[in-house]
């Protein structure tokens, strides 16, 4: 890669941002610059109104090796702000988010996709969370997103073992939505992109805060935090065409 080369590559397409971190010779690994840029990325993604979904993938065959050690002694850990990792492990954004997960997807990179929505992983891909051997700890989502994500312990041998977890074994837990052969996560992820922009965009984006907002509380607290949220929805003009298209048997309006 050209010294000159962005560390982070944004391609808008129809509805879609594509963002492409792009440090391949350190499979990606995540300093200051880059987890600035990605912030930009994001913040793009989260202002656009032209924009509904956005997927992060990883340049040159691997999806993140996660932070930079080289540079960890001198510059620390690359947070932005009060959004976590790299500007998204903390973020809690509105739009949805896809990981298209080529080779590795460890530490912080595989708390990068934690923090995502939905994940597609090439089968010859692998996660791991190995900062315990590092004598680190997985503090961006890792310990607290992973025991609910997989078996209880599976999650704890990845966390205290290091192990690494096959993206086929990923899958049949449930913790990747596309297992694809090597080189088609991405064009998974962009085949889900487009069944999510097939939908209202807003019963999509009050859907993920919903889903936000109430995870961790018990059915009678959620529901005092949903039904504010979701009850202006049903009284909405995408709502009122959603049914009339379901009952005269054609597409709704906003698939053109």
């Amino acid at each position: 890669m050209d010294s000159q080369d962005p560390v982070v590559v944004t391609e808008p397409r129809p509805g879609v941002l594509l963002v492409t971190l792009n440090r391949p010779h350190v499979r990606n690994a995540i300093d200051h610059w880059l987890a600035k840029a990605m912030d930009v990325a994001l913040t793009r993604l989260e202002t656009d109104p032209s924009l509904g979904v956005g997927i992060l993938a990883g340049a040159g065959g691997h999806f993140c090796s996660g932070m930079d050690l080289k540079a960890f002694p001198t510059d620390g850990v690359p947070l932005v702000a009060d959004r976590g990792l790299a500007g998204l492990t903390r973020a809690r954004l509105r739009k949805p988010l896809i990981a298209a997960v080529e080779g590795a997807a460890v530490a912080g990179g595989f708390e990068l996709a934690l923090a995502c929505d939905l994940i597609t992983a090439a089968d010859t891909a692998f996660f791991a969370l190995p900062e315990v051997a590092r004598g680190l700890i997985a503090a961006e989502g890792g310990a607290v997103r992973l025991p609910g994500r997989l078996p209880y312990h599976v999650a704890m041998e990845m966390l205290l073992t290091a192990a690494p977890l096959p993206a086929s074994d990923a899958a049949r837990y449930g913790l990747v939505n596309r297992l694809t052969p090597e080189g088609g996560a991405l064009q998974a992820a962009l085949a889900l992109a487009d069944r999510v922009q097939a939908n209202s965009g807003e019963a999509v984006l009050i859907t993920k805060q919903i889903v936000q907002d109430t995870r961790g509380l018990d059915d009678r607290s959620a529901y005092t935090v949903q039904d504010p949220l979701s009850a202006p929805v049903f009284t909405t003009s995408a709502a009122t065409e959603g049914a009339k298209a379901f009952t005269e048997k054609r597409p709704p309006a906003w698939q053109g």
